[in-house]
């Protein structure tokens, strides 16, 4: 008998702690930190501190809340699942492939950005090269055990933690001690002089929360790792938590650094923050270290893309919202169909890279934060229907609790609809506005279509 077909097909439970932890992190920490940090400074000042502070704490409920039910129910569908068992197969299947969509168009952003950064070393390169060869690295390391997935992205997110760390410790010694600033001591003060510490207002902050919403993106993938976890009612709530102030600590802290370094109003001038610093501290190669590294990023985040992305497309097809064939695992227990199938139209990032202007993918990336909405806001829906069946003794019994809830549910959710009143008023993101309905009308469409008549949404009872 296959040993991956027991009772129901089953992921391996290959990962251990270190892995659920460097996953969460490296989820949430991506390309934008490094490099796209300048233009958010420009958007709010100082003064974006107080968004990434904020939209970290938002955040944080929202991983509570899905922590709350994953930790009882550890199933590969994770949201998508809870979705369709709380609130009705419909809201599941929109969920799910949403989700595989917003991962998909996130991959082939990333894969482009490996193309962009190769042409540092190999400046006469066409771009669709480098970011075929990341794709097929990705889906290779994809289609092994999970352990293997696992220890890859381990060493790749701990290469982005290493990297913000030495960052925020060199700066540090110049702040504290003028090391690397010819011994003049830097101080904080440019955190309120060049128009203070809110030049553009309370306004400038606001206008930043989308992109700043967008850095966290990718958090929620923590839950997807509870169907592979080995022991997910200690392992899921130990990262969620630590998640929670490792990348306060990574976002704030280093932007704290920055911006007490430079004039905020200079950063946009200087390239990179993080190359701008360690060139200033004296280290020889600092612009091709800070591009390895935002390599590196990139590729962490494409394999996290494909990893979450097959496994919802498995997880759907058990519950009959997906074709049957990506119900299969390979005999390393990994859905290889589902894999496989992401990847093909991942392909089309690839073709775009060849044929189509850069500006494509600002559209299709605004698409993908509205995507990002619609799952944070199932995630507390979700939870409030489950609490809503619970009894304030079984309340009070639950292994890992959402602090707050149901107020702090509300409250996540009014930031979510901020955060859509807030687009309107950008020109890049308001677009996704007005193709976001759409996209889901077009799911919306397909269930009623193909799943509404025959829906075997899995129940979570019966989930292992």
């Amino acid at each position: 008998m296959d040993k991956c077909k027991v009772a129901q097909e089953d992921l391996h439970r290959g990962l251990k702690e270190r892995h659920i932890q460097l996953i969460a992190i490296g989820g949430v920490i991506g390309v934008g930190l490094f490099l796209g940090s300048a233009s958010a400074i420009k958007t709010a000042g100082p003064g974006i501190l107080l968004a990434y502070l904020l939209v970290g704490i938002v955040v944080f409920f929202i991983m509570r809340a899905l922590g709350e039910i994953a930790v009882i129910y550890p199933v590969s569908g994770s949201f998508s699942q809870y979705a369709s068992t709380f609130l009705g197969s419909k809201y599941g299947y929109i969920t799910g492939w949403n989700y595989w969509y917003q991962w998909v168009v996130g991959c082939m952003c990333e894969i482009t950005a490996v193309g962009l950064y190769m042409k540092f070393w190999y400046p006469d390169i066409e771009q669709w090269i480098p970011a075929l060869a990341a794709l097929i690295c990705m889906t290779v390391v994809n289609l092994v055990a999970v352990k293997f997935y696992g220890e890859f992205e381990f060493w790749f997110a701990l290469i982005k933690v290493v990297a913000i760390v030495g960052m925020i410790l060199i700066g540090s010694l110049m702040i504290l001690f003028g090391i690397g600033n010819g011994g003049v001591v830097v101080g904080i003060s440019n955190l309120w002089t060049n128009g203070g510490f809110l030049p553009f207002g309370i306004q400038g902050v606001l206008m930043s929360l989308v992109m700043v919403t967008f850095a966290y993106t990718g958090s929620e993938g923590i839950g997807l790792t509870a169907g592979e976890a080995k022991d997910p009612t200690k392992t899921l709530p130990s990262a969620i938590d630590k998640m929670f102030w490792r990348v306060l600590i990574f976002y704030v802290g280093a932007l704290f650094v920055i911006l007490s370094i430079y004039p905020w109003n200079e950063i946009g001038t200087i390239g990179s923050p993080f190359v701008a610093t360690f060139k200033k501290l004296g280290i020889s190669g600092a612009a091709a270290i800070i591009n390895f590294i935002v390599v590196t990023a990139a590729l962490s985040s494409c394999n996290a893309g494909i990893y979450s992305s097959g496994r919802f497309l498995y997880s759907m097809a058990l519950r009959g919202e997906a074709p049957a064939c990506f119900s299969k695992l390979n005999s390393s227990c990994v859905p290889a169909r589902g894999i496989f199938g992401t990847v093909l139209v991942i392909l089309i990032g690839v073709i775009l890279n060849y044929v189509a202007p850069a500006q494509v993918f600002v559209y299709v990336t605004s698409l993908n934060v509205t995507g990002a909405l619609w799952t944070w806001l199932m995630i507390l829906l979700t939870q409030l229907k489950f609490r809503q069946g619970l009894t304030p003794e079984e309340v009070g019994n639950l292994k890992y609790r959402m602090p707050g809830s149901p107020y702090t549910n509300w409250l996540g959710i009014a930031y979510l609809l901020l955060i859509t009143v807030i687009m309107f008023f950008n020109e890049d993101t308001r677009i996704a506005l007005y193709l976001a309905p759409l996209w889901f009308g077009l799911l919306y469409l397909t269930y009623n279509m193909f799943v509404a008549k025959n829906s075997s949404a899995a129940t979570i009872n019966n989930a292992k």
